[in-house]
């Protein structure tokens, strides 16, 4: 048995917390059912984030599309602050308050993976960065850790579902099994050459047997031009210092004349090692640390009734604009129908809280992941770590 849900069971509410449900019987029963106006906002981020990138929406337009609702949300892939609400929803609450569970659960896991890609991104600047996240995650979730992971900014993705997904091809290496049953790394190495398809790069894992050094220039000698890059997964308890290891390897291939041949880092890689490794290393394989990236700790808060501002206490009530200034991205939150103006540096403002949904028809055609991978790119221009 598979432990995950359905769409199907999904949209019937099985995945929906209990009080949900009872509240929907309890309002039922009391013949309430008031128009509301709901929001999704974000109070904190994670380990003092900055900001986030949004991911998500896709998903969440499945739960949404043909509900008697109107929704406003930002675009996939915005760059977002606490306190600035990412989704409106306007309808009757026994339509759609159920499901407050579901779209959660969709913003917070979905946004999260893609705000850890975004800032292993930012911070490998140009350097190509692979997700290699999908076994740390329950398989029928890896599509969506490797969707979210490049729409972040990942420049591919290792499992073949998640690359069909995002309509790329898989990008990988080779593993230890291969070297450990061929039993000689350069040898393992002529066989991915001799074997696997010309497209695919030659990247060879150097960590096996003996010194990565010494690997790296057998492997070197044995393909020439062909061979791509050189992979360190090397296991903490041989590492020391990793960067001296990097360093060491380097320095060899460059003065054998093995220049062209770069250096793929893996292995429990993390943010803040990124920017350490960044003066030798040219590529990274991120695991762990995106697949398993907190999540964004999105609410649903009701915020009208009934065209009355009202909410609970800590919250800001009223429909809400988010306002955000084209040319700086400087963003400031207002009650809603306030018109957009001018920024503070001569930019003008629009509103990126936009239509989404309407009586359960989708508004815009969703983009496709490239897209808003080009959307969250552009934006990381604009923000610090």
């Amino acid at each position: 048995m598979i432990h995950t849900a359905t769409w199907k069971q999904i949209k019937k509410g099985l995945v929906t917390d209990i009080y949900f449900e009872r509240t929907k019987k309890i309002l039922e029963s009391k013949g309430i059912d008031m128009q509301v106006k709901a929001e999704f906002v974000a109070h904190v981020l994670p380990l003092d984030w900055q900001w986030a990138v949004l991911a998500g929406v896709e998903e969440c337009a499945e739960v949404l599309k043909e509900l008697p609702v109107e929704v406003r949300a930002m675009k996939e892939g915005t760059v977002f602050g606490i306190e600035q609400p990412v989704m409106e929803i306007s309808g009757r609450y026994l339509e759609f308050g159920r499901y407050e569970t579901a779209l959660l659960g969709l913003f917070c896991q979905a946004s999260g993976i893609a705000t850890m890609a975004a800032r292993c991104r930012k911070a490998a600047g140009e350097k190509e960065l692979i997700s290699f996240g999908a076994r740390r995650v329950h398989p029928t979730l890896a599509p969506l850790v490797e969707r979210n992971a490049y729409i972040g900014g990942c420049d591919g993705v290792s499992a073949t579902l998640g690359a069909k997904l995002i309509g790329r091809d898989p990008r990988g290496t080779m593993p230890h099994a291969l070297i450990l049953l061929i039993g000689d790394t350069v040898e393992a190495t002529e066989a991915f050459d001799e074997v696997i398809e010309p497209t695919a790069k030659r990247v060879s894992l150097i960590d096996t047997f003996t010194d990565e050094k010494v690997e790296a220039l057998n492997v070197a000698h044995a393909l020439g031009e062909k061979l791509y890059a050189v992979r360190l997964d090397t296991p903490g308890s041989r590492r020391g210092d990793f960067l001296a290891i990097m360093r060491e390897v380097r320095w060899e291939l460059d003065l054998r004349g093995y220049k062209n041949v770069k250096l793929f880092i893996s292995g429990g890689i993390h943010e803040s090692d990124i920017e350490r490794y960044n003066p030798v290393a040219d590529a990274y394989g991120i695991g762990t640390a995106i697949s398993s990236a907190p999540a964004i700790d999105f609410s649903m808060d009701i915020v009208e009734i009934e065209g009355k501002p009202i909410s609970k206490r800590g919250k800001m009530s009223g429909s809400k604009s988010v306002f955000r200034c084209r040319q700086c991205g400087s963003t400031r939150v207002s009650p809603a129908g306030q018109k957009p103006g001018t920024c503070a540096c001569g930019g003008a403002e629009e509103d990126i809280l936009m239509p989404f949904v309407a009586n359960g028809d989708l508004q815009y055609d969703l983009p496709p992941a490239s897209q808003i991978r080009d959307f969250v790119l552009l934006q990381l221009k604009k923000v610090e770590l």
